[in-house]
């Protein structure tokens, strides 16, 4: 098998024809779109008496129209990078490593939950090692003890039903 095919496969992603101005552009405009259909509810105000609903609607609005102005100058250059390939081994490990400390954390405790949470999330890279992710693990997970738990005083259960 020549070495093409092998970095082919190992790839796994797929790949969009579409420049990285224009997709950045439509991203911004559809997050713009969301926070102005999330601030419909705000009273807007006056300008005299402004509403809770003004700065946000008109941060969103700017996003859009920034997000529009971008895809426009990513239409129109030629030359502009593409969008590059797409992987999808890093958000799912990164959203399978947040749901493994959601399921864990009420279950088994901090103590548990942490560790496991950082060692899934760490295979969203091929060149994780397992002995520097698991000491990284073990060491944050008593960063996040000492501070949630002595420092801000939060209930967070550090052994779940005992501690």
């Amino acid at each position: 098998m020549s070495n093409q095919g092998a970095e082919t496969k190992k790839q796994l992603g797929i790949n969009i024809p579409v420049r990285q101005e224009i997709a950045a552009g439509i991203f911004l405009m559809l997050i713009g779109l969301f926070f102005v259909w999330q601030s419909t509810d705000l009273p807007m105000g006056t300008l005299r008496a402004v509403g809770p609903g003004m700065l946000p609607r008109a941060v969103a609005l700017m996003l859009v129209v920034g997000g529009l102005i971008l895809s426009i100058m990513g239409f129109f250059d030629k030359h502009g990078p593409m969008l590059p390939l797409f992987a999808f081994r890093g958000p799912f490990f990164i959203i399978a490593g947040i749901l493994c400390f959601a399921v864990l954390i009420r279950s088994v405790g901090l103590v548990a939950a942490g560790p496991v949470a950082m060692i899934v999330a760490s295979f969203a890279s091929p060149e994780t090692r397992m002995v520097e992710t698991t000491i990284f693990g073990v060491i944050m997970t008593g960063v996040c003890i000492f501070l949630f738990k002595y420092m801000l005083n939060l209930p967070i259960p550090v052994i779940a039903n005992y501690w």
